[in-house]
């Protein structure tokens, strides 16, 4: 597939993720484990048919934490998505680069250059106008922004853990442990909380489905794809447009609305986020 369609086409696909997420009446964690561990389902006939079972230990190892990491962003995430609209959910999990440039800089000591720290002062500052300054003074906004913040955490985490792994083994391969390893934790999760997790109506189970195919399965494998042709700050500033598709979704479906002072913050955030990629993109080779 062209690289460039099948980058169109994993955007497209995980845009709806928030969507099923709020149309089912399962719990958040539920919904994350039925979305990892449907994708994996698939994969694994797949991947058992053409043995693309075979992993170094050091890959094996560095695919399972990243598939911990991964479930625990997406089971906070939707957690998020229950509090606060769709829309702003997904538009402060992609806060994750700015998260990537600060925990590089503290931890290897690499400089992020004077663009990163002007983007990242333009993300906070969309931040304050999008929870509202008095809010943030009193610490009375919804606990679902942590929830989202926390989220964007998560996810920087697993980008650095797990760079340079496709570069060692295939897209499917990584998946089928990281998924596996994902579907497990969050099991694990679910088990201990004590909810639901077998008796759904039929649109829930449609909803786990659509998660798992479309968004999981689909949505990554085909963005993983681009990954391997195109220079991953192009990517990342092209994954910034599902916060976009994802407001009109939950407009159309759900019926969302937003405060000027959410479309305002909103719009200053990702204004952050596009600058912080701009040095990444000048100096990419």
């Amino acid at each position: 597939m062209n690289p460039k369609a099948s980058l169109v086409i994993g955007i497209l696909c995980i845009s709806f993720s928030p969507i099923f997420v709020k149309l089912t009446d399962a719990s958040p964690i539920t919904s994350g484990f039925y979305r990892i561990f449907i994708a994996w389902l698939c994969l694994l006939p797949y991947c058992v048919a053409n043995k693309s079972l075979r992993i170094a230990r050091r890959d094996l190892i560095v695919a399972l934490i990243g598939g911990i990491i991964f479930a625990s962003d997406i089971a906070v995430w939707n957690l998020s998505l229950i509090k606060i609209s769709a829309t702003v959910s997904t538009l402060i999990a992609n806060l994750a680069p700015v998260w990537v440039g600060l925990i590089t800089w503290i931890l290897f000591k690499k400089q992020a250059g004077k663009l990163f720290w002007i983007g990242t002062g333009l993300a906070i500052a969309g931040m304050v106008i999008l929870v509202g300054y008095k809010h943030l003074l009193s610490l009375q906004f919804n606990i679902g922004i942590p929830l989202a913040l926390l989220a964007s955490l998560f996810y920087a985490i697993y980008i650095i853990i797990t760079r340079g792994i496709l570069q060692n083994i295939s897209t499917i391969t990584f998946m089928f442990y990281n998924m596996l390893a994902g579907s497990i934790f969050l099991l694990i999760v679910n088990l201990v909380m004590g909810v639901e997790m077998i008796h759904f109506p039929v649109s829930g189970w449609l909803c786990f489905l659509g998660m798992g195919l479309l968004c999981q399965l689909a949505g990554w494998l085909t963005i993983n794809h681009s990954l391997r042709f195109l220079e991953s700050t192009k990517v990342s500033i092209a994954l910034l447009s599902q916060t976009v598709i994802a407001g009109f979704l939950a407009i159309w479906f759900l019926k969302e609305t937003l405060e000027i002072n959410e479309i305002i913050g909103s719009a200053v955030v990702l204004a952050g986020i596009a600058v912080t990629f701009l040095k990444k993109r000048n100096v990419a080779v």
